[in-house]
């Protein structure tokens, strides 16, 4: 069995590096999409790195915008179409690093293969979702690029009704919901929805935050729901009322070996370089 890491990046080569360097493991492969507005001329050195590949169909990505989740899909869709066949699609940032060691993830994969891990806060039990609402309902263009579009955008939302999510659906999601560990079935039924659901795209457009509930939204409703465990294996601290993760510092290295996860988020360098050298010390 084969794992597709797909790596979404815009910053910092060497961190990145680092992160790909770690995870060096015989049956480990790794896709990177590198933000379209970013140059890609400083990653490509890492394509002499074993098992490196670079996606082609880069999406420009704003922060909360639509763009970040198509970044994502078309990424997957990409590496789906490679001749070689994988067991599991791991998507990672960038700014994530391993806990555990290849052997121990590799091993876990293994035997989990049927199931897939994606985070998920079903709708009427959640916090979360009583403040995000607004990413369906209201009008947002993030992706926008003209002058006065928050102005627009203002306008849009006071004279024209709350928008209805088009499909039928039982809506999930959260706050760490972006990060996921499919197996092939999955990932294959992703990527084939999209490919049929073209109204769903164009409302989509006009969200804010999509890769924090439309992936679980569509996948927890779909024949594959009993394959996904509510755990996507990844170790975020959010700080009370923060939109963005904190930077894990020395004072989270215990919260974070002791957390049983295979991955944390996020990390800056080079401010992060103890913090990843002592994480180093403890999974070697």
């Amino acid at each position: 069995m084969r794992v597709a890491h797909i790596i979404i990046a815009h910053k910092n080569p060497l961190q990145l590096e680092r992160l790909i360097r770690k995870m060096q493991h015989e049956h480990f492969d790794f896709y990177i999409h590198i933000d379209k507005k970013v140059e890609i001329e400083d990653f490509l050195y890492l394509k002499e790195i074993a098992g490196v590949y670079f996606i082609k169909d880069r999406v420009v990505c704003n922060w909360g915008g639509h763009s970040t989740l198509k970044a994502m899909l078309n990424s997957l869709k990409e590496v789906l179409k490679n001749k070689t066949s994988y067991g599991f699609y791991n998507l990672l940032s960038a700014q994530d690093y391993p806990l555990k060691t290849n052997e121990e993830l590799y091993a876990f994969l293994k035997k989990h293969e049927h199931n897939s891990f994606v985070f998920y806060e079903p709708e009427e039990e959640s916090d979360w979702w009583k403040m995000a609402k607004h990413r369906y309902e209201q009008y947002h263009l993030t992706d926008f690029n003209f002058f006065g579009k928050y102005f627009m955008q203002g306008v849009m939302n006071k004279v024209l009704p709350l928008r209805k999510f088009p499909m039928s659906l039982k809506l999930y999601g959260g706050r760490k919901a972006s990060w996921w560990t499919l197996n092939h079935e999955c990932a294959s039924y992703l990527s084939g929805f999209f490919d049929q659901k073209s109204k769903l795209d164009q409302f989509l457009k006009f969200c804010w935050g999509t890769d924090e509930f439309v992936i679980p939204t569509i996948l927890l409703n779909s024949p594959l729901k009993d394959q996904i465990i509510n755990d996507n294996l990844r170790y975020i601290y959010f700080p009370e009322g923060k939109a963005n993760p904190r930077i894990l510092e020395l004072e989270d290295m215990s919260l974070m070996l002791n957390s049983n996860m295979f991955f944390a988020r996020k990390f800056d360098m080079p401010m992060s370089a103890s913090v990843l050298d002592l994480i180093d010390e403890q999974t070697s």
